[in-house]
């Protein structure tokens, strides 16, 4: 039993040593936040195989000038006035791994008209009539 029990050991800390992330990555689905809505902040970590792995608040302490986190998600608050808030993220594993950005809030409204499905197939239509002429 304790030759099990060692044997496990030695295979078990060889995987968690595998899994060690090497340095940490922001990728953004966007270069801004949008007030008065939940925006997510992707953090991914490189593994020593070269692999990347998304990493969350379980991984990740995460902090801002403003606004706030809800796991990986920072709510900015609708009537928040100034142009930027400086995130910075840290791997609780090692502390040292550490990525601090700034992000500028969204200027421009989202009262962008999006078409409806009768109007994108009345425009692939009309296009197809106008090819034919």
């Amino acid at each position: 039993m304790k030759r099990i029990l060692t044997i496990a050991f030695v295979l078990f800390s060889g995987v968690v040593n595998a899994q060690k992330i090497e340095k940490i990555f922001v990728n953004l689905y966007t270069d801004s936040l949008k007030k008065g809505t939940y925006n997510y902040i992707n953090i991914d970590g490189l593994l020593p195989n070269g692999n990347y792995t998304p990493l969350d608040s379980s991984e990740l302490t995460f902090w801002s000038s403003d606004g706030k986190f809800y796991g990986n998600t920072l709510l900015v608050d609708k009537d928040f006035k100034k142009e930027k808030i400086t995130i910075r993220v840290t791997l609780k594993s090692n502390p040292a791994l550490t990525k601090e950005f700034i992000m500028f809030i969204k200027k421009k409204e989202d009262n962008e008209h999006l078409k409806t499905t009768e109007e994108l197939l009345r425009d692939l239509q009309n296009s197809k009539t106008k090819k034919r002429t």
